[in-house]
């Protein structure tokens, strides 16, 4: 099994679970600079030229979310409740909620702070981040209320579902992001950084912070 990855917060999912799952893979890091992602080699194993790409076999898998599924299944972990369907469905809720709202709206705050320093292309926009400001309130507010009662996002234990959703909220802190009001996601992202694989879910070890991908 291999998988194809760069720096960056998609990958990053997929290699802490690899890593949590104790899976042995080949992980193969691509020349993001050298634009190792728009080579026709591996255009033909991801036509969206992004990362992570998982190849196994026959099989060619990308998409975080659908790549984390597929390891759960093929490890037999309940971090993806193959046998569940309602708590399939409690899963791909958050899933798709990360990828609809949180995402989106985190992001700007880690492009800002995190990519454009490790790149060095400027400045954060402060004028973006201000504008950002109520759409992270707003959809903080959801989650920080799911998780008052709760450890983990969904069916009471580690999902894939937390990897997916703290990504990019994990760096809140370096990237300014308004979640001081929030204490439940903040004691829920600390608690997922005590997993060693999450903490440094990395193949090889770089000072640099991750860039963010979709």
């Amino acid at each position: 099994m291999k998988i194809y990855w760069i720096k960056a917060q998609a990958p990053r999912r997929v290699l802490a679970l690899i890593k949590h799952l104790g899976l042995k893979a080949e992980c193969i890091e691509v020349d993001l600079m050298a634009g190792g992602l728009k080579t026709p080699e591996y255009a033909a194993l991801n036509p969206n030229m992004k990362a992570p790409t998982l190849v196994d076999g026959d099989l060619v898998l990308w998409e975080s979310a659908a790549i984390m599924a597929y390891l759960c299944i093929k490890t037999g972990s309940d971090m993806w409740p193959a046998h569940n369907p309602s708590e399939q469905v409690e899963v791909l809720r958050w899933l798709s909620w990360s990828d609809c709202h949180w995402g989106p709206a985190v992001a700007p705050f880690y492009f800002e702070h995190m990519v454009k320093s490790t790149f060095g292309i400027g400045p954060p926009d402060s004028a973006l981040l201000k504008a950002s400001v109520a759409e992270l309130v707003k959809f903080a507010k959801v989650l920080d209320g799911h998780l008052a009662q709760r450890t983990f996002a969904a069916c009471e234990r580690l999902t894939i579902a937390d990897f997916q959703l703290a990504s990019m909220a994990s760096y809140w802190r370096e990237s300014a992001m308004s979640l001081e009001a929030f204490p439940h996601i903040v004691r829920w992202l600390d608690v997922l950084q005590r997993i060693p694989a999450w903490a440094d879910p990395w193949p090889a070890k770089a000072s640099a912070p991750a860039i963010t991908t979709y």
